[in-house]
């Protein structure tokens, strides 16, 4: 039997209206068999967290430009321990300093990608991470 389609939640939170970039993202994870929901631009925490319960999804990936990233990763992260999402994957990228990445990775968040970043980079960070998670969930 087939592994499920990995289900990716894309979101930009708080005021960044640039979405170009996170479009071309969300279409090459389609483009890789992925089920992608993209909830758009202005979303809250919570709005984002909620769409991921309501879609049980394997990834959540935010989108900042805005220099807002260490406080929305930081809330969603939040959220989703609180919602039983605390094993999933939550990722994302934007202008995000280097030292600031490091300080995302030490609160859970994995692998951020800036402008410029090859899209079959994000590809497949996102199915080794979401095989990796399978494979340990089902104790192989």
């Amino acid at each position: 039997m087939a592994d499920p389609k990995i289900k990716v939640i894309i979101a930009k939170p708080g005021l960044d209206g640039h979405d170009r970039g996170v479009k071309i993202v969300a279409r090459a994870l389609v483009e890789a068999g992925m089920e992608v929901v993209y909830l758009g631009l202005q979303q809250t925490p919570e709005s984002i967290v909620q769409a991921a319960i309501e879609e049980d999804a394997d990834v959540i990936g935010l989108s900042i430009l805005s220099g807002a990233h260490m406080t929305h990763f930081k809330r969603v992260k939040e959220l989703m321990k609180k919602s039983g999402l605390g094993d999933r994957l939550l990722t994302g990228g934007g202008i995000i300093p280097t030292k600031d990445q490091e300080k995302l990775k030490e609160m859970g968040v994995g692998k951020v990608f800036g402008p410029g970043e090859d899209i079959q980079d994000i590809v497949e960070y996102i199915q080794k991470t979401i095989q990796e998670r399978r494979k340990k969930d089902h104790g192989l």
